[in-house]
């Protein structure tokens, strides 16, 4: 069983920056992919983005394109999502996900583990 845990969210004003951080609880081998995805209240969970874990390849959805870039470090175990020019929009609970499989893409249902989450607030 893998252990996520988020950190790093928080209050921020519009145009400012936060960069959120997970950890596994264990070596990631057997793990392809990270994700971001995040739920506002009422809303569905959507997908942000994800990196494979051994490539490092990324994919984003649009809304966060050229303003949000995902990154892992393999030695220490974590994938860190950087946000920059937020948005009120942005304003969400964000969760970490990981999957054991490598074609896994936007859906939360391919993705086998969770984290906790982490509200992230943008204000105007």
């Amino acid at each position: 069983q893998v252990q996520l845990v988020e950190s790093g969210g928080g209050l921020v004003q519009v145009g400012g920056s936060l960069r959120l951080s997970c950890t596994t609880s264990r070596r990631t081998s057997g793990i392809y992919v990270m994700a971001w995805f995040r739920q506002a209240p009422g809303k569905e969970r959507e997908f942000v983005a994800r990196i494979n874990w051994n490539s490092a390849s990324t994919y984003y959805t649009d809304s966060v394109k050229g303003r949000f870039t995902i990154s892992r470090d393999y030695a220490k175990n974590t994938a860190y999502l950087q946000m920059n020019n937020l948005k009120p929009e942005d304003t969400a609970v964000y969760y970490c996900a990981a999957s054991k499989s490598r074609y896994s893409g936007n859906s939360p249902g391919q993705y086998d583990y969770w984290g906790q989450g982490t509200q992230v607030t943008v204000s105007s």
